[in-house]
This record gives C-alpha cells, structure tokens and sequence, in this order.
C-alpha cells in the first residue's frame, strides 16, 4: 500500500521535554489514510511520548500536531471531540475493572456519542466478535486472560469508530503464548484499511504488517523507510545497532 496524498496525522517540529531531558526533538512525521506506521527503537527513544502526543494525552512543548486537517487543541472540549477520533490501546488494557466486557465497550459511545443502549450494546457484540472474544461480554475483565483483556480494549477503541488507532506496546504485558492473538487482531484491522501507529517490539508484526518503519533514537526519527529496506540495510548504525540485538537475542 502506498502513502496516501492525503496525510490523515501530521506532526510538524514536535519537541517535548521533561524536565532538562529532551524526549522528542524536532518532530516532523505524517501518515497518510489506511497507512501502518511501526514505531521501534531501543528504550528511552520517546517512541511512547511520540504515541501519546498524537491525541493530546501527552502536551507538546513546541510544534504541530494536525488530525484530519484539524490542528490538536491544547485542552477542554475541541480536544476531547478530536481524540474520540484517534482510537488508544495501551500496554496495560486500561479497562473497568467494575464493567462487563460489554459494558466497557458501550459506555463510551452512550456516554460521549449519545448511543442508544440497544444500538450501542448491537454494535458492541459485532466488534466483540471480530476481535474474537463475544463469548466473553457477561464477564468481568479479572475473569479473562491478558490476551482476551487487549482484544476487549481493541473492540473498546474501534466502538467510537475512529479515523485511526494509535498502539502504545499493546503486546509488551502479555504471556508469550497471547502475544499472537493480538497481533492477529491487528493485523486484521491494518488489512481493512485501518489508519494506525504502533509502538511495539514485535519486528514480526513490523516485518508483515507496516507500510512504513519509523525507528527512533534519543528523541529523534532517525529513520523513516519500507519495512523490506529497513531490514535488509538499515542506514544508520544505531538502527544496524539495534536490529543486531533484537533480531539475534
């Protein structure tokens, strides 16, 4: 797939810091509509921040962040209309712990888009059977396992239908043997067309599902290519440096 003309996410000169420490530097990145942008780099890269800043949870210190045409407002309720347009999945699922898995996937589209129950709890149980886990909508989240949490937190994401998804190491708290049941869900999702940036570990998934590898080191994109150049001959050593020790470990 090809970037698209038209860029859905534009981050322009984004820099970040906490404290005295640089986080991102200087910033500039756009994904076009339907695009898988992977995000990869050693720990400390600001690949996190980078995620976060895209639907406001994280403020910039200087820069652009443009969803849809529409610049990132810095607060209130513009920013909250804009982010129920970036879907969010986080490494540690984030879901209500006094919920159904049903619950959980309808109250933000009763809640925030007006939904009716009926309506929303139909479309609850289409998405939780996509994701693989409707069996499972009368439990509680204690009840299921890491890999059927993740897969309730996608449908969560997706019930507020977005233009884009945003992954921040969804796999990184999983059992080795749930990791692929994730990843599987999302390599569906970036097979329907789904706008998306994922921070993640799993060259696997970075090999076969992204349309771009960005790799990122002391705050910075270091570099920005297809996923078959980017692995056969990575440009720059820190990025050769990186892919020895992850690929041979």
């Amino acid at each position: 797939m090809s970037r698209s003309a038209e860029p859905l996410i534009e981050l322009t000169g984004v820099s970040k810091r906490f404290g005295s420490v640089p986080v991102l530097q200087d910033i500039d990145l756009s994904v076009g509509r339907g695009e898988v942008v992977v995000v990869i780099g050693p720990s400390g890269a600001g690949k996190s921040t980078l995620c976060r800043a895209i639907n406001g949870l994280e403020t910039i210190d200087s820069g652009t962040v443009t969803i849809d045409g529409r610049p990132l407002p810095a607060e209130g309720r513009e920013l909250a209309r804009l982010r129920a347009e970036v879907g969010m999945v986080f490494q540690s699922f984030n879901l209500f712990a006094h919920h159904t898995v049903l619950g959980n996937v309808t109250l933000a589209p009763r809640r925030i888009r007006g939904h009716h129950q009926d309506e929303a709890e139909r479309a609850a149980r289409e998405l939780l059977d996509r994701v693989g886990v409707v069996g499972q909508a009368d439990k509680y989240p204690r009840e299921l396992s890491g890999g059927q949490q993740q897969r309730v937190a996608i449908a969560r994401a997706l019930a507020m239908n977005p233009k884009a998804m945003l992954f921040d190491e969804p796999t990184s708290a999983l059992d080795p043997e749930m990791i692929n049941e994730v990843l599987e869900v999302m390599r569906q999702l970036a097979a329907e067309g789904m706008t998306m940036v994922v921070v993640t570990h799993e060259m696997g998934f970075a090999r076969s599902a992204a349309d771009r590898v960005v790799f990122m080191a002391d705050g910075r994109i270091v570099e920005d290519r297809p996923p078959g150049e980017f692995f056969s001959g990575p440009h720059s050593p820190r990025a050769r440096d990186f892919l020895a020790k992850v690929l041979h470990h």
